[in-house]
């Protein structure tokens, strides 16, 4: 099933950019967005888990600099029976984590600096065994590849605003590709918060949180830092781009309302119900 998304997302993407190019160049715009769509998927597969970790912001970071944390993704990854994924950290006083990259040998485990001193160890476990469960669950690829696309939509906004400014694309269109192009920059955000909507699905975040509570053995580690990570998450703002917002374990942005509108992830309060009712981890 995530291959299909996989692939789903290269379509929407390639005419996304093609219908972009014809609202600012016409014809050749078309084709020169084409190929440029063409790369993008291709730079989309094989670098999906490192623009991810680009548009965060995050870096490498040592087993000295973090032994604890380097020592709790050793153990969850030997009991996943998967390989040791590479550890970033994330410059955001927000705390959160995330798993990227596009399989389980190019895998990427972030945490920000504030999940470090908001959180127990054994809560931080918790965290970390989910991210861990989504590289195990092989969602990591569909995950990266939706926040690269939604990475892609708001740049080419941002070259579409400064191409009506100036005047840009073809004459004998002008009023008909302005037109166009005025109405999809009104519903771009919405359609590329949709997209990733429609792309991640919610049902993976569930799974993620069981498979994690039954690598730690126990449930509720996780379930506590779900509420306090929810908590948090209200009151201290995030660093990066909305566009990568379904990366995280909790929702970046639940504090804002329109965002809100196109949330990805489940209510934090069923995924705790959720992990508070399991009564039989193996």
């Amino acid at each position: 099933m995530n291959t299909v998304k996989t692939w789903l997302l290269m379509g929407v993407l390639t005419v996304i950019l093609v219908l972009f190019g014809r609202v600012i160049g016409g014809t050749h715009g078309m084709l020169i967005f084409l190929v440029i769509s063409v790369l993008m998927n291709f730079i989309g597969y094989w670098m999906s888990g490192t623009v991810a970790i680009m548009m965060t912001g995050s870096r490498p970071v040592s087993e000295q600099e973090l032994p604890e944390v380097y020592a709790i993704v050793r153990r969850l990854a030997e009991r996943a029976n998967l390989p040791m994924p590479e550890i970033y950290l994330t410059p955001s006083p927000q705390p959160n984590a995330f798993a990227t990259g596009r399989n389980p040998r190019h895998a990427k485990v972030a945490v920000t600096e504030g999940i470090l001193q908001a959180l127990s160890w054994r809560e931080l476990e918790g965290v970390l065994a989910h991210e861990i469960a989504h590289i195990k669950n092989r969602d990591i690829l569909i995950s990266s590849m939706a926040a690269m696309l939604a990475g892609v939509i708001t740049s080419i906004a941002d070259m579409l605003q400064w191409a009506l400014l100036f005047g840009m694309g073809n004459r004998d269109e002008r009023d008909n590709g302005n037109a166009i192009a005025e109405v999809v920059m009104m519903i771009l955000a919405p359609i590329a918060a949709t997209i990733i909507q429609l792309a991640i699905s919610r049902t993976r975040e569930f799974k993620a949180d069981a498979t994690g509570a039954r690598l730690v053995g126990d449930p509720n580690p996780l379930a506590d830092a779900l509420e306090r990570l929810e908590a948090y998450a209200h009151h201290i703002p995030a660093s990066f781009s909305p566009a990568a917002s379904h990366l995280f374990i909790v929702n970046p942005f639940t504090g804002e309302s329109f965002i809100n509108l196109f949330r990805t992830h489940p209510p934090t309060a069923e995924r705790v119900r959720r992990l508070r009712s399991m009564r039989v981890l193996g």
